[in-house]
C-alpha cells in the first residue's frame, strides 16, 4: 500500500475513533450510561460516516468546487432528508433494542431527531473543513517546491566545495555529475574536473530540473546530452547507464525536452 495511501488510512481512522468517544460521553452524560450510549453511537455512526463521505468526497468536489451552486443546494437538501428519515430509522431501532419499546426508558437527547441532525452536521462540516485545510496545505506545498524550482532554473552557477575552498561553477559548465563512494566527481567542458565531498542525492536537490538522475551513481545535464536510448545516455565523450530505477523518469524528460531517442 502506497504510503499516502496508509497515512489516509490512519487519518481516517483516528477521526472516527475521537468522534465516537466524544459522542459516547456527550450522550453518556444524558444516558448515565456510557455502555448504552456506545451502543447508540455504534448505531448512529454508519448514518454519519454515509452522509460524511457523500458530502466530502461527492458533493462538494463534483459541484460545489465547479461551482455548480444550484445542483450543490438541491442535492444538499435531499441529503437532508434522507439522512433525517435514517436518524429517524436509528432511534426506531434504539426503542426497540435499547429501550425494550419503553418510550420511558429512552434519553430525552437522543431522541431529538433536530439534536442529531445538529450532531450529524457539525461532525460533517468538521471533516470538510479538516479536508480544505489539508488540501489548502498540499497546495502551499506545491507553491513552495514550484518557487523553489523557479530560483533554482534562474540561478548561473553553484558552489562547490573542492581542494579546501569554495568553487564557482557555471551551471552550463557542467556536462554530469558521478558518484564515487563518499565523493563526487563533476565533470565539465573542456576536460576538466571537481572532486567534492557530498552524497548525490544532496547534489541533486541543490540542481535545477534540467539535471536529470538517470543512475544511482548518475546525474546528467540535459543541455549537453547528445543522443540517448533506454538503455544509456551519451553525454560528451561518456557513454553512462540508465538504471531501471530511473529509467522510466529519465526517457520522460529527455521526450520533453525535445531529444530524439537514437536508434
Amino acid at each position: 500500500m502506497p504510503k499516502k495511501s496508509v497515512m489516509s488510512f490512519r487519518w481516517q481512522t483516528v477521526f472516527w475513533l475521537v468522534v465516537v468517544v466524544m459522542l459516547t460521553i456527550a450522550f453518556g452524560a444524558s444516558y448515565n450510561s456510557y455502555v448504552e450510549a456506545l451502543y447508540f453511537v455504534a448505531m448512529l455512526l454508519p448514518v454519519i460516516v454515509a452522509t460524511s463521505y457523500f458530502f466530502n468526497y461527492y458533493l462538494v468536489p463534483q459541484y460545489l468546487l465547479k461551482q455548480r451552486y444550484f445542483k450543490f443546494g438541491l442535492y444538499f437538501i435531499y441529503t437532508l432528508i434522507i439522512s433525517t428519515y435514517l436518524e429517524m430509522l436509528v432511534l426506531v431501532g434504539a426503542f426497540i433494542l435499547l429501550a425494550n419499546y419503553q418510550y420511558s426508558n429512552m434519553n430525552p437527547v437522543t431522541t431529538d431527531v433536530f439534536v442529531l441532525l445538529a450532531t450529524l452536521y457539525l461532525i460533517v462540516f468538521t471533516k470538510a473543513f479538516i479536508l480544505q485545510f489539508g488540501k489548502f496545505q498540499q497546495m502551499q506545498q506545491q507553491l513552495n517546491k514550484l518557487s523553489q524550482e523557479k530560483e533554482k532554473l534562474q540561478q548561473e552557477y553553484i558552489i562547490i566545495r573542492a581542494d579546501r575552498k569554495n568553487v564557482q561553477v557555471l551551471l552550463e559548465d557542467i556536462l554530469f555529475v558521478e558518484s564515487l563512494a563518499d565523493y563526487l566527481k563533476i565533470h565539465l567542458t573542456n576536460n576538466k574536473s571537481l572532486l567534492t565531498k557530498e552524497t548525490i542525492s544532496g547534489m541533486h536537490q541543490k540542481l535545477p530540473v534540467n539535471f536529470i538522475r538517470i543512475h544511482r551513481s548518475f546525474i546528467v545535464n540535459v543541455n549537453h546530452v547528445e543522443a540517448y536510448t533506454k538503455e544509456f545516455v551519451e553525454v560528451g565523450n561518456e557513454q553512462l547507464n540508465i538504471s531501471r530505477t530511473y529509467k522510466k523518469k529519465a526517457l520522460e524528460n529527455f521526450t520533453s525536452s525535445g531529444i530524439k531517442l537514437a536508434n
